[in-house]
């Protein structure tokens, strides 16, 4: 119990001792009157003579680790509560309100006191660098603990849960009355801008002047309100909040999203800064964040809120009846959608756009059609798909994709929580175009290895796998690499007869981001033998977002398990595109199969016949089979599969690779 009767609503601690980074000792207590009697709330803060224990969590509205262990604190503060431990959150970010402070608190649930730190001072005075950060403090006032919650949520980091919990493993110590084991840890989350004497500068870029027009046209897109960005950059205020974090995700590459070496081709959509970016902002920032002349700033360009697409949509899908439900925290599955759009006739698609409900949860999504039978496929069935940032797919004059009759669209929607419950309810829009002005249908090939194995502890295993197959006079437009959370790198290679030349290079690959790198000329595919992938993945301790570094890892759909694959954007000649798609034989015992397929067959059977009946059922198969292709591996349609029906599917899946 803490007995001083220096302690008060007015000064959370006599000592916040520990500096947050550096390891420095700040050894005078919070000044009187430092902290404010009452929470932005408006409630009075807690008696904190009585506590045994205060944890103080510095938070922002803007930064997603920090709202994520904004919640977490307060589950913690519940936890411990009966046992005297109080929770006390502090925001001394400066481009934070306490308006929007309390709103956040309300947003995410919050129960305990919310502090505007005004001024920065309690931040200054215990050396707080990074919201996302804690201290603990014991009942004389001392830190016992400073750094990060626990290690499930960082920059570009979110596991299923976490594997260490340092800031409860230090509750547990301080209240067992020995000394904590881990005092320190380094902090996550946002980098807190501080003001800092300047000296005159007169060529110091301006905010006006140089910063702005940056922005807009680099950063805007997804950084403004309802995108995807956690913060906007149209403000004078907001940007010099949030400068030196700026800097930060510029030096590490982190932003903007670009992943491509650039040795390696070129591409149309690539995202880079201009050189001396990084250098100018440190000089507006060294100069004190100059303003300049606001009315000058350029009028920044206009963005379409919904649809991006040269027109309103001729069809419009949402992948559901009502919206999904994505809880406040954890790691949510992959959810599949099914949805009809009413394709009564053959459809031509020259353009699309998936529109997330809520883009802050929605990490990407793609859109698959699946037909009534096998011969309708082409390719994988890919229709568009979303990732931050990513623009409307839009096909050049003649292009389009086919869409079968009657067929349905297929979402596959990957969700990542953002600290409160909230509903996300994704649509597809499409524009058509009449049959009679097709000369080039679009496919969407794959190159994959299903067949793989990466050991425990493996830092750099390749998997590689290849593309052989496409019509004649085709060129190549694009290309998506996709791998999960152990994935290394991937590089793309093309194969002539003279030689190979790297088509595609990313040597740190990003889960966060599933990029689509569009070639800035269309790739002729007469001469290429052959496409090749290398898929490096990382299932070492080392990869901080590992989520099993002990365990044998293969392929599946979730994102603890992994796959090998790139989309590869193809236009052939409308007339080569559908030739030669074999129909599926329908009787048992038809033409011999192919080893491969027979391979893929039995492996498939040993999945998911689970009770040896030489049939498979729905109830036996996975929700993505069953949601995808179910229907078209029926091919009889009475309800099971049969090896014969897998061996034929498997022959055409050879074909069409």
């Amino acid at each position: 119990m803490i007995r001083d009767p220096g302690w008060s609503r007015a000064a959370v601690a006599l000592a916040l001792l520990v500096v947050l980074v550096g390891g420095g000792v700040a050894a005078a207590p919070l000044p009187e009157g430092m902290l404010p009697s009452t929470s932005v709330t408006g409630t009075p803060l807690p008696d904190l003579s009585q506590s045994r224990g205060v944890v103080i969590g510095f938070l922002g509205v803007g930064c997603p680790v920090a709202r994520q262990y904004a919640v977490r604190l307060g589950e913690i503060g519940e936890r411990f509560a009966d046992r005297g431990i109080v929770v006390i959150g502090v925001d001394s970010n400066p481009q934070d309100s306490a308006e929007e402070l309390a709103a956040t608190g309300r947003e995410l649930g919050i129960g305990y006191a919310l502090v505007r730190d005004d001024g920065q001072r309690i931040a200054r005075h215990v050396g707080a660098t990074r919201t996302g950060g804690v201290v603990l403090l014991d009942g004389a006032g001392s830190v016992v603990y400073s750094g990060r919650v626990d290690d499930q949520f960082a920059p570009g980091l979110a596991r299923p849960a976490p594997t260490s919990e340092e800031l409860v493993a230090a509750i547990g110590d301080l209240l067992a009355g020995r000394p904590v084991a881990l005092a320190r840890t380094e902090p996550v989350g946002c980098l807190i801008t501080f003001g800092r004497p300047t000296e005159p500068a007169p060529d110091a870029p301006t905010f006006a002047g140089a910063i702005a027009p940056l922005l807009q046209q680099h950063c805007l897109e997804c950084h403004r309100p309802g995108e995807i960005g956690p913060f906007g950059v149209s403000d004078y205020e907001e940007v010099k909040g949030w400068s030196e974090m700026m800097v930060e995700v510029m030096e590490q590459g982190r932003m903007p999203p670009w992943h491509a070496d650039p040795a390696h081709g070129s591409f149309r959509n690539a995202r880079v800064l201009p050189p001396g970016t990084i250098d100018l902002f440190k000089r507006w920032i060294a100069a004190g964040h100059p303003e300049g002349d606001l009315a000058a700033i350029p009028r920044p360009p206009e963005f379409a809120s919904g649809w991006r697409l040269p027109r309103r949509p001729d069809i419009d899908v949402a992948m559901a009846p009502a919206p999904f439900a994505v809880p406040a925290s954890g790691a949510v599955e992959y959810q599949y959608f099914v949805a009809d759009p009413q394709l009564t006739e053959e459809t031509w698609v020259s353009a699309a756009q998936v529109v997330p409900g809520t883009p802050s949860v929605v990490h990407h999504a793609i859109v698959f059609a699946r037909p009534d039978s096998l011969a309708d496929f082409r390719g994988t069935g890919l229709v568009s798909a979303y990732v931050p940032g990513q623009r409307a797919t839009t096909f050049p004059p003649g292009h389009a994709r086919r869409l079968p009759k009657r067929a349905k669209f297929v979402f596959q929607m990957h969700y990542t929580p953002i600290g409160t419950p909230v509903g996300d309810l994704s649509r597809i829009g499409l524009l058509t175009i009449p049959a009679a002005e097709v000369t080039h249908e679009v496919l969407t090939l794959a190159a994959l290895e299903q067949d793989f194995e990466i050991p425990p502890g493996a830092a750099a295993h390749e998997v590689r796998a290849e593309l052989g197959r496409w019509p004649a006079g085709s060129t190549l437009l694009a290309v998506s690499p996709h791998m999960h959370l152990r994935g290394r790198a991937f590089r793309v290679e093309v194969v002539r007869a003279d030689g190979r030349e790297v088509l595609l290079d990313v040597p740190r690959y990003d889960f966060n981001w599933q990029h689509t790198y569009e070639l800035s000329a269309p790739l002729p595919l007469d001469d290429v033998e052959r496409v090749e992938i290398v898929a490096v993945f990382d299932n070492s301790a080392g990869n901080p977002v590992n989520p099993a570094p002990g365990e044998t890892v293969m392929w599946g759909d979730q994102t603890w398990e992994e796959m090998a694959l790139a989309f590869f954007e193809v236009a052939a000649p409308r007339d080569a595109a559908g030739v030669e798609r074999p129909r599926r034989r329908r009787t048992e015992g038809a033409a011999a199969a192919s080893p491969a397929a027979e391979q893929r067959a039995e492996a498939f059977f040993a999945r998911f016949d689970g009770d040896r009946d030489g049939v498979v059922t729905r109830a036996e198969s996975a929700r993505i089979i069953r949601d995808f292709a179910f229907a078209a591996l029926d091919a009889d349609g009475d309800g099971t599969i049969t090896r014969t029906e897998m061996i034929d599917a498997a022959g055409v899946r050879d074909r069409d690779r």
